[in-house]
């Protein structure tokens, strides 16, 4: 009779663990953070993903790469990546974070509503809403800056006044829930200000 106990707790507990793909399903174990960083179809910066990518998954986050499409994707300095998720399909209450990636191509979501409305969904639930490089244009033209601090590649920085934002120049700025970068060479300490923000 132990025996067969002992085998249906376990079968149980496996069970349970398939069902929840966000963590363990014992009662009272930590959730593992889950981030999707959005790519264009092409032309990211190579940095950008790879960096923070890399040290999200050293603190044991759960990352998924979503695109407009899930073909092969180049980034700007040759990095090849394919995207697990089509941003269509993205729903902002499966994440702790929603994180737009720059790069040339990045200027793609400027204007992409599908975008913004992810961006809106991920802020008006509190959760963290991270860009970088160009980038945070997207989030601007989103209308979530609006009265926030906020920091863009410089040569974009007219874009976020223009819609409200409190441009600050700094590498990394983060005010609230909302993390954004200035480009390649602040990619460390932006993934670093996410980690921080995040609790682990």
């Amino acid at each position: 009779m132990k025996k067969i106990l002992t085998v249906l707790s376990l079968l149980i507990l496996f069970c349970g663990c398939r069902s929840c793909p966000q963590g363990f399903a014992q009662e009272g174990a930590p959730m593992k953070k889950r981030i999707v960083m959005i790519i264009p179809e092409d032309q990211f910066r190579d940095e950008e993903l790879l960096r923070p990518k890399e040290m999200f998954i050293k603190k044991g986050i759960y990352v998924s790469i979503a695109s407009t499409t899930t073909d092969k994707v180049k980034g700007m300095l040759g990095a090849e990546v394919v995207p697990d998720a089509l941003i269509e399909n993205v729903r902002a209450v499966d994440f702790d974070v929603v994180l737009f990636v720059g790069g040339i191509g990045a200027s793609q979501y400027w204007d992409d509503q599908t975008a913004h409305q992810l961006a809106n969904e991920a802020n008006n639930s509190g959760r963290i809403v991270a860009a970088i490089c160009i980038a945070p244009v997207t989030l601007a033209r989103a209308g979530i800056l609006n009265g926030k601090r906020a920091t863009v590649y410089p040569s974009d920085s007219k874009e976020l006044t223009a819609k409200g934002a409190d441009y600050t120049g700094r590498p990394v700025e983060r005010d609230d829930n909302i993390i954004t970068a200035s480009g390649p060479e602040s990619a460390g300490e932006f993934a670093q200000t996410i980690i921080d923000a995040l609790n682990i």
